[in-house]
């Protein structure tokens, strides 16, 4: 059982497309899971365009309607530490701008991937872990939360996620995703390829054994 629904988006044979509800299990004062689709999928790369616009549509109605500063993420397969197994994102409530978003100095250079309405995706020339992409509008907005073109990014970060399915090999690659605002908003993708030790949890310097130019290659393929 899930409890009371905050929003309910959509329509079909169960009444909904997309809903969301709180999380049963907060790490925060307030946290929301976004149900992706009453079908049983287990990967953003099985959502189509609709329901991938309808998660769009939750993520910016929910953060508008309580406020604050919400941080919306996604979390897939075990690794990358998804505890349900059906495609869903989550809602977070910070009390203050996310540490790693208010150290960012703009958007690192990548080596393009794929561009399709307003959208880009590349592989950053200093990837932290092998097919580590980032998906950002072509022209610089501050709100993904108040753009537009969310869910055209969220349809590319779709898109991108087959893409690594099928270099891999594998139907579900662990990965994590998250939307970061600011100057320019863009949503980044972690896949969970590599084990992270001491190195780069302590240091912050990462071994990368794949090189972005041939994950770029590969994943334009």
């Amino acid at each position: 059982m899930t409890p009371p629904e905050t929003l309910r988006l959509g329509s079909g044979p169960t009444g909904w497309g997309v809903r969301v509800v709180p999380n049963l299990y907060p790490a925060l004062e307030r946290q929301e899971v976004v149900v992706h689709g009453p079908e049983h999928v287990r990967s953003v790369g099985e959502l189509g365009d609709a329901t991938l616009d309808l998660v769009a549509e939750a993520w910016q109605r929910r953060a508008r309607d309580v406020g604050g500063i919400c941080f919306a993420l996604l979390n897939e397969g075990h690794e990358a530490g998804a505890s349900l197994p059906h495609s869903h994102s989550q809602l977070a409530w910070l009390p203050a701008r996310p540490p790693a978003e208010a150290a960012e100095r703009g958007l690192p250079e990548v080596l393009p991937v794929l561009e399709r309405d307003g959208i880009a995706a590349g592989c950053p020339i200093a990837s932290r872990v092998p097919y580590e992409v980032l998906i950002a509008p072509t022209r610089p907005e501050a709100d993904g939360l108040r753009s537009d073109l969310l869910g055209a990014a969220l349809r590319v970060l779709a898109e991108v996620v087959r893409r690594l399915q099928r270099a891999r090999g594998e139907t579900l690659v662990p990965l994590n995703a998250w939307l970061h605002s600011g100057p320019r908003w863009h949503l980044e993708v972690f896949p969970r390829t590599t084990r992270l030790a001491g190195l780069e949890l302590g240091a912050g310097v990462y071994i990368d054994p794949v090189a972005p130019e041939e994950a770029a290659r590969t994943l334009r393929a």
